[in-house]
């Protein structure tokens, strides 16, 4: 466990931040519809929710998904969710206060998704609070993504601190493998989309925190 002082932040979004899966499980339900298959209910789709669109199209169509064409699906997925991206997504409890007690302590942040970033530059402005972000680095912003700490790392370029001294919380194994790449100090976030009974200590993070409140503890 490192016990660097920590001078910065950078979160996952979807999952830890933001309660993004009715949003995302919605988009996936349109287009089932449309192809006359079953929907999915919220408690299948939500521990899928941070996957994507891959992610939720393989768990709706299942084995059927041979049968169509990706592309297409994807298209019709993520057209649906850029025009309805903020109807029911919500910070979760806490995280408001969190951001707000950062700036209150001029402590810098930022948000490291695998989220496309297009996307997410087009979600964060329904949120006030995502005014002071100093950083914003999705899925497609370099060459790669997450579970690989080129993100993280020019996060912390943006956010002028170095990633040994910065705290990375996210609610996914990928998460915490790229903030370990990366020499950050990893912070589970476990209110997130964890599946049921998924053993995090696998995950080798340096903290487990049950609410976004937990992570003031750390700074």
């Amino acid at each position: 466990m490192r016990t660097t002082k920590i001078s910065g932040v950078l979160f996952d979004l979807d999952g830890t931040l933001l309660d993004t899966a009715n949003d995302l499980g919605a988009a996936l339900n349109y287009v089932l519809r449309k192809y006359n298959l079953a929907e999915v209910a919220r408690e299948d789709y939500r521990p899928i929710a941070s996957d994507g669109a891959l992610g939720l199209l393989t768990l709706g169509f299942a084995q059927a998904l041979k049968n169509y064409d990706y592309e297409v699906l994807r298209a019709e997925f993520l057209a649906y969710y850029q025009e309805n991206i903020a109807v029911h997504t919500c910070l979760y409890p806490g995280v408001a206060q969190l951001l707000l007690t950062l700036n209150e302590r001029n402590i810098p942040w930022g948000v490291v998704t695998n989220k496309p970033e297009g996307l997410t530059r087009l979600l964060l402005p329904y949120y006030s609070e995502f005014e002071k972000c100093l950083s914003l680095v999705g899925g497609d912003t370099f060459t790669n993504r997450k579970p690989h700490p080129e993100p993280i790392l020019k996060a912390c370029e943006e956010i002028s601190v170095p990633s040994e001294q910065c705290l990375y919380v996210g609610d996914a194994l990928r998460d915490i493998e790229a903030g370990n790449s990366a020499q950050a100090t990893t912070v589970i976030a476990k209110w997130g989309y964890i599946i049921a009974g998924e053993d995090c200590k696998n995950w080798q993070a340096d903290y487990h925190a049950e609410s976004p409140l937990d992570i003031l503890s750390l700074l």
